[in-house]
């Protein structure tokens, strides 16, 4: 049984498969403790394999924890992986777009994808029919829109975030709304019809925190899969075996 983490910039992720099946899935929004592992580890005690996956700096108790409980591996640009990587800078690629690749890979193989995790940033990536990363951009999430627009400004409010604004906006919160939401499901559109431009039988595959957001705005054809990079981690491990 795997135990598969993905810390991110904003959220934790921890899910639990036996093999290929998904059989449960936990969002933490603070720093994943040792005791929460202990937690899952008490509702599945077969657990035996665990890979990490982080973004960001993470307690060495988690590490620690797992080194004793598990076969343990941190995701690396060292891991053996299903598909070519292709990314002149592997050391630099963020390990959950990695991890997104091989999820999407594994569900189209042999297709061009277009992978769109839209979180704290808005990534793209790029798999083509060969199964190859070829890379990919990466762009301010809504939240950090948001944000960049009260912190770089004199009298900009910071506002609550929505799923969803009206073009023309009737107060200054209506037009930062407007302006981030809409702007933001403007680009990854206007990202979407230059792949589709360049690649025949493009299929796009939509995860991440922000899905919602853009899944009502995107035409159909668009493939969302929340669990992906917990996917794609788990098949790793499960390729490492």
């Amino acid at each position: 049984m795997n135990l598969v983490i993905d810390i991110g910039n904003s959220t934790g992720k921890v899910a639990v498969f036996d093999k290929s099946d998904l059989l449960e899935s936990c969002l933490f929004n603070n720093e994943i403790t040792a005791n929460d592992l202990q937690e899952i580890f008490g509702k599945h005690p077969k657990i035996n394999r665990a890979i990490l996956c982080s973004v960001t700096n993470y307690s060495d108790e988690i590490s620690n924890f797992l080194d004793e409980k598990t076969s343990f591996i941190i995701l690396s640009e060292k891991t053996s992986i299903p598909i070519k990587i292709r990314y002149e800078t592997p050391q630099t690629l963020g390990k959950d777009r990695l991890a997104a690749a091989v999820g999407s890979n594994h569900l189209f193989p042999s297709q061009n994808l277009l992978v769109i995790d839209a979180g704290t940033t808005i990534t793209y990536e790029f798999i083509n029919d060969k199964n190859e990363y070829a890379g990919g951009g990466i762009s301010p999430g809504i939240d950090m829109r948001l944000k960049s627009l009260n912190h770089f400004t004199g009298k900009l409010p910071l506002i609550q975030r929505k799923d969803s604004s009206q073009l023309i906006g009737l107060t200054t919160e209506e037009s930062i709304l407007s302006g981030v939401i809409n702007g933001a499901v403007a680009e990854v559109k206007g990202i979407i019809h230059q792949y589709e431009s360049k690649f025949e039988n493009l299929q796009v595959v939509l995860t991440g925190g922000d899905t919602k957001v853009f899944e009502k705005a995107l035409e159909s054809g668009i493939f969302a899969a929340p669990h992906l990079v917990l996917t794609g981690l788990n098949i790793i491990l499960n390729y490492n075996d």
